[in-house]
């Protein structure tokens, strides 16, 4: 610790550069964090960089860890009993996982980017939410918006039509963007069209049928398969609504 008339603290001094440079610090859980909190919590972390395929999580694994996403984007799936594939949702850079499962892992995380992660022993993670109260306020609402949002996909899945889905799709992706200080126009799609097909319920072929119905209706315009702009927004919000 440092304060008056004492020398700095290396580490603390050393964690605040290193989190100033990072991607992910505006719009983590770290945010609320001082420079002596980001310190404590950097002496529990270890830094992971993965190439695109690597999995982090496997379901059915021990929870041993928790993670921090700094950059890089992935997906997070479970795998039926008959072997298929249901992709429950994509985490992308400031995102948080890990810390909700009281058993073994409940999914298995994919990287769909490269990707960078602080990664955390989860008894440790969980001691220290008691010694730093902003982290775990931050925490806490990071879980109330994760609930939302499933509370959002089991609507998507049980009742809106194919179209309903995709435009739902973009502008969560769009909104997401906003809330994080990103550009909400045009979206990053990291993800291929099978895994957007996956996450929506949806065959390959009616997601890539839905973006070209999309782009010919002037709603959007693709810049090949991982940009795309919404040109008329109220459209696509109708749309969504069933219009």
């Amino acid at each position: 610790m440092s304060g008056p008339g004492m020398a700095p603290d290396p580490h603390c001094m050393a964690t605040a550069e290193a989190c100033a440079a990072c991607e992910a610090r505006p719009f983590s859980i770290c945010a609320p964090l001082s420079g002596h909190e980001l310190a404590e919590l950097d002496r529990l972390s270890t830094t992971l960089h993965l190439k695109p395929g690597a999995t982090f999580i496997h379901e059915g694994d021990p929870t041993e860890h928790c993670f921090n996403i700094t950059q890089g984007s992935a997906k997070i799936y479970k795998l039926l009993p008959d072997g298929r594939r249901q992709i429950i949702g994509f985490l992308f850079t400031g995102d948080f996982l890990g810390t909700t499962a009281t058993g073994p892992y409940s999914v298995s995380a994919e990287a769909m980017t490269s990707l960078t992660l602080c990664r955390f022993e989860r008894r440790a993670f969980k001691e220290a939410l008691v010694r730093l109260p902003n982290l775990e306020r931050a925490l806490l609402d990071r879980t109330a918006d994760e609930l939302e949002a499933a509370r959002e996909q089991m609507l998507l899945l049980g009742r809106k039509a194919a179209r309903e889905r995709v435009a739902s799709f973009l502008l969560g992706l769009s909104r997401r963007a906003a809330r994080l200080g990103r550009s909400a126009d045009p979206i990053h799609l990291p993800m291929g069209r099978s895994d957007i097909a996956d996450y929506l319920g949806l065959t390959t072929e009616t997601v890539s049928r839905v973006f070209t119905q999309l782009r010919t209706e002037g709603l959007i315009r693709l810049n090949g398969t991982s940009e795309v702009h919404l040109l008329r927004r109220t459209a696509l919000e109708s749309l969504c609504e069933g219009a």
